[in-house]
């Protein structure tokens, strides 16, 4: 098989090969190539030790920041390639990574240390591809599979559990049967790991196309770290509405939301409330009062434990705080729930709605799909000029209010929110003019003054 190589790769394996030394594209970047898609990054890996590296490239702009691990960066205009020399591991204390590496001369014995088979293949023009342990095959056969002993793998890094997840989810493959055992037996090897290698692999095994049948099949490994989630697994709703189990139809919100972290994450956490609100009636219907609120409180600590940023957080939180929201299908409630919001989560919000009601019973689905839509296309007749509903965009301020007498405090609060609301109702239009002439009015009417 032939692999067009970039010319700065080619390159630099053709400056190594010329000072005597073995050198391959390595990686996920064969793994790409002979599946017809692009590299995002290119690894290349050599039988010169650290200092002949240096040698080698010496014309080249290096990063030596890796050396002591046998890796050397280097920087071709916005781009960066690792060159690694051939290692072997030594002892793995922490499950993450080795107490030291051994410099060796062979491309198999370096191959066999890697994670996974579609990992484990390199190329140079010379050779052709070098497959030792049936990457090609496995995908082939759409297969995730460990190189060597699957135990040993994830003992030796037990991130590699997660990666195993991600790329089945990212790829489409399936996980070698004696693999996902292994990452079942050595799943609570994760609680070693960093939150924020663990967030980083979350964030993209949610976001991969094929995320449905990993978030199926691995809620128990995803609940090491994430606990919450595993109350909802099996949790018979009991109503009409629904036709899954709580963890079920979460997945199907996660698959039918928008790629991106802050969809993919609202999804996955929306219903996180669920078990906690589960009350039965006298009719036996399961309902889940307030499950909203509590839920975004619950992904709140979630998010922070996971150290993910305040931005992604907050917009988090407000989907699932107000995904729940039916208002009717008119200007004044939308604008409040806008209000609530912000413009910049309404959208979303509505993108949520939709992906929430696919995965409920399917006989509701087309009505509750055409509401979503009515409320859509009211927020767009409202904003279609820019507007939005809320203090920071009140054509008011406090210091008005204080020039006009307002004591500091919460009074200057309380009237620049009656003043918001009487414009989300469309009472009076949101111009300065008209908003202080709104508050003299209240003024007189019942002072705030102080």
């Amino acid at each position: 098989m032939e692999i067009q190589l970039p010319e700065n790769v080619r390159n630099m394996i053709r400056q190594l090969e010329e000072k005597g030394y073995s050198a391959y594209a390595v990686g996920g970047c064969v793994r790409d190539s002979v599946m017809g898609k692009v590299p995002h990054d290119w690894d290349i890996c050599t039988s010169a030790k650290p200092e002949e590296i240096l040698s080698a490239l010496e014309k080249h702009n290096i990063i030596e920041s890796g050396l002591k691990h046998g890796t050397v960066t280097v920087k071709t205009g916005e781009e960066l390639y690792e060159i690694t020399t051939f290692r072997a591991d030594g002892e793995y204390k922490d499950n993450r990574r080795p107490e030291s590496v051994r410099f060796i001369t062979s491309l198999r014995e370096d191959l066999a240390r890697r994670d996974f088979t579609v990992n484990a293949m390199a190329y140079n023009e010379a050779e052709g591809l070098c497959d030792y342990f049936g990457g090609m095959e496995d995908i082939s056969q759409h297969i995730i599979r460990c190189v060597g002993n699957p135990d040993q793998r994830f003992q030796e890094d037990a991130l590699r559990i997660l990666r195993a997840l991600r790329f089945a989810s990212r790829l489409g493959f399936e996980i070698e049967e004696q693999t996902a055992a292994a990452i079942r037996r050595n799943k609570n090897l994760l609680r070693n790991i960093s939150v924020e290698r663990i967030a980083a692999e979350l964030i993209q095994i949610v976001d991969g196309d094929f995320a449905e049948q990993i978030l199926l099949d691995y809620p128990d490994v995803l609940g090491v770290f994430l606990p919450e989630i595993l109350p909802a697994v099996g949790l018979d709703q009991r109503n009409p509405h629904h036709s899954y189990d709580v963890w079920t139809h979460t997945v199907y919100v996660v698959v039918n939301a928008p790629h991106g972290k802050v969809m993919r994450l609202a999804a996955l956490l929306h219903d996180i409330g669920k078990p906690k609100c589960f009350t039965i009636d006298e009719k036996g219907i399961g309902h889940f009062h307030g499950h909203p609120e509590t839920g975004a409180k619950m992904a709140v600590k979630i998010l922070r434990r996971l150290h993910l940023d305040n931005h992604t957080i907050k917009n988090v939180e407000t989907l699932i705080r107000y995904h729940d929201q039916r208002p009717k299908p008119e200007e004044k409630y939308v604008r409040r729930l806008i209000a609530k919001t912000g413009a910049e989560c309404f959208l979303p919000l509505m993108e949520l709605k939709r992906a929430d009601t696919k995965g409920q019973n399917p006989a509701t689905i087309p009505e509750k799909l055409a509401y979503v839509n009515a409320i859509e296309e009211i927020y767009k007749k409202l904003t279609a000029d820019g507007n939005e509903f809320n203090i920071r965009t009140l054509k008011l301020r406090g210091s008005d209010l204080m020039e006009m007498g307002v004591a500091q405090g919460k009074a200057i609060g309380d009237l620049l929110n009656e003043m918001l609301e009487l414009v989300i109702e469309g009472k009076i239009p949101n111009e300065r003019k008209a908003l202080i002439e709104a508050v003299r009015q209240k003024i007189n009417d019942s002072p705030h003054t102080g």
